[in-house]
């Protein structure tokens, strides 16, 4: 393996790309992310490892711009995890998650790709309901979904794992309860007076 592209940042907070010998952005770090490019980034005059903080740099910057992936309960759930016993678990767990939602992601667009190829130029011209198109697309979307599945499946059972040396009861359901006063138009009709 390679060694990593090292990236020197320095007080002024400028990033130097050493590979290319020349100043980048963090859109350029990103750039590298998306590539898969190995890189670290390090204090230009200390040495110390700053590749966390400039990736979490960037999470923030995509969290502020656009559609966010993180809700607020989400966020605030995470950082009660800090400090907690349960924080390395809870990072590994993540961590896990985020790897199988990305392999069940690769499996599906390897899918199709391999259906791509089969897929006429125009492949709705003259296409009677119920042929082979229809039906391609409809085994292209079954194996999508069952994608999905095997990935939900996956989570499930690393949660069960990470969980299971940990007590919990089953959610009891609260009972119901009779309203306190019945509803106006809920009153018993009154009995006819005979004549």
């Amino acid at each position: 393996m390679a060694d990593p592209r090292i990236i020197k940042k320095y007080p002024n907070r400028r990033l130097y790309d050493t590979e290319t010998s020349a100043y980048i952005t963090l859109a350029d770090v990103k750039g590298l992310v998306l590539q898969y490019r190995e890189f670290q980034v390090v204090d230009a005059k200390t040495g110390e490892d700053l590749t966390r903080p400039i990736l979490l740099q960037i999470i923030l910057e995509e969290e502020s711009g656009g559609v966010p992936m993180f809700t607020a309960d989400m966020l605030s759930n995470i950082i009660r995890y800090y400090g907690h016993s349960m924080q390395g678990l809870m990072g590994s767990y993540l961590e896990r998650s985020i790897h199988a939602f990305h392999e069940a992601q690769k499996r599906f667009q390897e899918q199709a790709q391999a259906l791509m190829p089969k897929v006429p130029s125009e492949p709705f011209a003259g296409a009677a309901p119920g042929g082979a198109i229809p039906q391609m697309m409809g085994g292209y979307l079954e194996q999508g979904a069952k994608a999905v599945i095997d990935m939900q499946d996956e989570l499930r059972n690393q949660a069960l794992k990470l969980f299971s040396g940990f007590p919990y009861a089953a959610p009891v359901a609260p009972e119901p309860q009779e309203p306190a006063e019945k509803p106006p138009g809920d009153k018993k009709p009154r009995a006819r007076k005979k004549p």
